[in-house]
């Protein structure tokens, strides 16, 4: 069906976008819903992250690889489950596996487990020869937070050694990292982070008001992470101010 076109609303542009990108978790979604999200919001998915390991134990795996492929969406595995790979001494296993099943894309990161930055470039750098590299920054765990300067260091490193994005850790739960413990956004880290350059950044906005806060700081072709699968639609409606939170977002550009 054709979308309606009576409204006047930022300009999005079709797949595939060069900014403006959502990126999705899947915590094990079954591939009957994934297909099913697909058929009702794929146009607006650009990158689908099998987070926390799943990909290892998921059985619908090789079917959700290919109805992605097909789609036009990039699957990507998370970088946890490199990070303990890494841990073993198992990075190049974990590797071969993924290009072996038809992951096109890996996240890089170093929130989990002790590695060094130089470690994690290391990484990055092989991972880059045969995927396309998303790299996250930032860690799991407050007591190992990064200071802004840091946190610009590191995503400029990693985007040198090979990275396509730089993800800025949010967590699912939107209370670490980019986030205080109450899911209020540290905007001295966003700065930071923003200043290696705001297109090659995805921000885990896992929350609506972080979601909307982020639209409205950066407009619509900010890059969001760690969208619930069940929010693609209502992260699409923030971006073309047509909720609330976002009413008139891009509208002075346009009328001016």
């Amino acid at each position: 069906m054709l979308h309606p076109t009576f409204l006047t609303l930022p300009p999005r542009p079709g797949k595939p976008r060069a900014t403006g990108l959502t990126h999705v978790l899947d915590k094990g979604l079954p591939v009957t819903t994934l297909a099913s999200l697909i058929a009702a919001a794929g146009e607006y998915i650009e990158v689908w992250k099998f987070g926390w390991g799943t990909a290892y134990l998921d059985a619908a795996l090789s079917d959700k690889l290919e109805l992605l492929a097909r789609s036009g969406i990039k699957a990507c595995l998370g970088g946890t489950l490199l990070e303990i790979a890494w841990s073993q001494g198992k990075a190049q296993e974990c590797l071969d596996w993924a290009s072996r099943v038809g992951f096109p894309s890996v996240e890089v990161s170093r929130g989990v487990v002790a590695m060094p930055p130089e470690e994690k470039w290391a990484l990055i750098r092989a991972a880059a020869s045969r995927f396309v590299v998303l790299s996250e920054v930032g860690a799991k765990d407050r007591t190992r937070q990064l200071t802004p300067a840091e946190w610009l260091t590191e995503a400029e490193g990693d985007l040198a050694a090979g990275a396509s994005w730089v993800i800025a850790e949010g967590r699912e739960s939107g209370t670490e990292g980019l986030y205080d413990p109450s899911g209020r956004v540290r905007e001295e880290v966003v700065d930071a982070v923003a200043a290696s350059g705001v297109d090659r950044v995805f921000f885990e906005a896992p929350r609506k008001d972080q979601q909307a806060w982020f639209i409205r700081r950066f407009g619509p072709g900010v890059n969001l992470a760690n969208v619930a699968w069940d929010d693609v639609l209502s992260v699409e409606s923030l971006r073309l101010g047509l909720r609330a939170d976002t009413v008139g977002v891009g509208q002075a550009e346009l009328l001016s």
